[in-house]
């Protein structure tokens, strides 16, 4: 999921640099929003597989 949020920002720094805004601007929230999932989803990995070995 983290390379899905590093491509969508690498297509909105490609867009903004050829100036499309509006996609850019896309890519960047979709990015966003797919890095802050990836980030809930690994602290509650780290958090319940520690938990799972007691």
């Amino acid at each position: 999921m983290l390379g899905w949020a590093l491509t969508f920002l690498i297509i909105a720094l490609i867009a903004a640099f050829l100036g499309f805004g509006g996609l850019a601007g896309t890519a960047a929230g979709v990015a966003k929003i797919l890095f802050f999932v990836f980030l809930i989803l690994f602290v509650g990995s780290l958090v319940f597989g520690r938990s799972s070995k007691v």
